[in-house]
């Protein structure tokens, strides 16, 4: 489902700040190189990620869904010196070209990668992160959000990717999409968390922003 025109996206896209040039590098890559190039955040998505990472202004940040490495490179935009950015993904077969789009950046040294399971790494993690954003298994998702909160702090910043899901939140539930169930029951729960205050923005495929109580 496209929520707006190619006319009306191409105004935004336009009239928001401009994709940085390694940005538009690893799109081009992607998009030749990778399955699913679909998946990446894109540059409007990006520089919202960016300005609201800014404005947060993290010291440490987690990722749940790595790709190939934009919406790792638009968060870590607003990091602080010495911040660090820790970002899981399962496919191993993607770390090498997420490495070298982050060293590219000059802020290597900020991006720390994990390869395997979220639900397994995540507690082995030894800190607070002022930003959480989520993208990777629909199906995980409200796990992956029980695991960021006991990893957050009043005020953090939790993000959750494509919870519009192209649309099928409101059309008629088919019993065999498990997927959309679970966005549905998790759009619930995120705007009913006694923990959290949220509003979703419609935000190329849905993002929506809570904040810990």
């Amino acid at each position: 489902m496209h929520f707006l025109s190619a006319q009306l996206e191409q105004y935004i896209q336009d009239h928001s700040q401009d994709e940085p040039l390694i940005l538009q590098e690893l799109t081009r890559e992607t998009h030749l190189k990778v399955v699913r190039p679909r998946m990446l955040t894109g540059h409007f998505q990006g520089r919202v990620l960016s300005l609201l990472s800014k404005i947060i202004n993290p010291r440490n940040i987690l990722e749940i869904g790595t790709y190939t490495g934009y919406s790792a490179l638009c968060l870590a935009e607003g990091l602080q010196k010495d911040g660090k950015l820790h970002t899981i993904d399962h496919n191993e077969e993607l770390a090498a070209m997420q490495r070298r789009y982050f060293n590219k950046s000059g802020h290597g040294h900020q991006f720390i990668q994990h390869t395997g399971h979220a639900l397994d790494i995540i507690p082995t993690l030894n800190m607070v992160f002022d930003l959480v954003f989520i993208d990777a298994e629909k199906m995980e998702y409200p796990a992956y959000l029980e695991a960021a909160l006991t990893k957050t702090k009043p005020g953090s910043i939790i993000l959750s990717d494509n919870v519009l899901w192209s649309g099928k939140v409101v059309e008629p539930l088919d019993p065999k999409d498990k997927a959309t169930k679970v966005l549905l029951e998790y759009n619930k729960k995120l705007k009913e968390d006694p923990r959290l205050e949220t509003v979703l923005l419609p935000v190329r495929d849905g993002l929506t922003l809570s904040r810990v109580l």
